[in-house]
């Protein structure tokens, strides 16, 4: 053993000595030291701007892996396509191609035929009520995506922080309130969304609270078992012994560091959504008139004799929609799933 080894070892042993015998202190002092090193006191100078730096070139990595996950998956790539597609279609579309979607005395008593079959006045043809189809299209696509998306934020937001929380905590609070969850489980959320509907008047508020009341179940149960892993972490365990408390622990590190399965999972969320909203519509629990949505135009068209009289342009377009549009958010999902889980950027 060399004699430059020694002092080593024994300052090592001093520094255990120091910190105790629980690894815990020991753990504790490795952080710190840590610390220390990457700008603490005695640590070597770096220049001013290397943090902003370092964070600019993480975000830069991520957006790069983000980047080739999407065009490594070309189903991925054209579900992206399609979605801004939709989204440019239903909110910039109004503004370039001017109908009558809110009133339906004006457009019976004017000169549009009611079922028309497209044409170049109207590229999708007209309903009974003589509304332009590709007109109604964009104006349903609107309240589709305004519930579905603000549904799937409404039930991420509450699924993660009730799903964090009872991770953190354990014991007998986290069997009680994942013991709520599998009990709202158990009813089907069809089901659920059907009685309730029926019960209130449906507007637009209503049912985005309504489908994140039934949605938030599964991002609090995917989000409880991240959490589960990550409290055992060792920064977690450093924020304990300095004093840190639970909120801040959960909010600043716990659900920071899923943030990969939440952001994934939100998209799902949507997909499964824009299908709620769907099928409620279909059963006319759907956005009420004036208003309207996918769901409620397909109702409307079997209701008027679409299929009966072979008026494809009332039934198709807005079956395409749904489809498409939840297709598409499901592909959106894997290749954020790709890009943003390190066991897949390890591949």
């Amino acid at each position: 053993m060399s004699g430059s080894e020694v002092p080593g070892q024994a300052a090592r042993a001093a520094a255990a000595g120091a910190a105790g015998p629980g690894d815990e202190a020991a753990s504790a002092m490795a952080v710190v030291s840590r610390a220390a090193a990457d700008g603490g006191p005695g640590a070597p100078a770096r220049s001013p701007g290397a943090p902003g730096q370092a964070r600019g070139a993480a975000a830069s990595g991520v957006w790069q892996q983000m980047a080739r996950a999407f065009l490594a998956n070309k189903l991925s790539l054209v579900g992206l396509g399609i979605v801004i597609l939709m989204l440019l279609l239903c909110f910039v579309g109004p503004l370039l191609y001017h109908t009558n979607q809110t009133n339906a005395q004006l457009a019976l008593t004017s000169n549009v035929p009611t079922n028309a079959a497209p044409s170049a006045a109207h590229l999708l043809g007209t309903d009974n009520s003589s509304f332009d189809e590709l007109g109604r299209i964009m104006y349903a696509g609107q309240s589709d995506l305004e519930v579905a998306l603000a549904a799937a934020l409404l039930a991420t937001l509450a699924g993660v922080v009730w799903g964090a929380v009872a991770g953190f905590v354990g014991g007998v609070i986290d069997t009680v309130m994942m013991r709520v969850v599998d009990a709202v489980l158990a009813v089907p959320a069809l089901l659920l969304l059907i009685v309730i509907s029926d019960l209130y008047k449906p507007s637009k508020p209503f049912l985005i609270l309504l489908i994140g009341l039934v949605a938030w179940l599964v991002p609090a149960r995917l989000v409880r078992a991240e959490t589960l892993s990550l409290r055992t972490r060792e920064y977690v365990q450093a924020v304990q012994m300095f004093g840190g408390s639970n909120w801040r622990i959960v909010f600043r590190h716990i659900i920071p560091n899923a943030l990969s399965t939440i952001v994934v999972n939100t998209t799902f969320q949507v997909a499964d959504a824009i299908l709620f909203l769907a099928a409620l519509g279909y059963l006319g629990l759907g956005i009420q008139p004036p208003g309207t949505d996918w769901g409620t135009m397909l109702s409307t068209a079997v209701s008027d004799g679409a299929v009966v009289n072979n008026y494809w342009w009332l039934i198709w377009p807005p079956g395409l929609a749904i489809v498409l549009v939840a297709a598409s958010f499901n592909l959106a999902g894997d290749a954020l799933r790709d890009g943003l889980d390190v066991r897949f950027q390890r591949r």
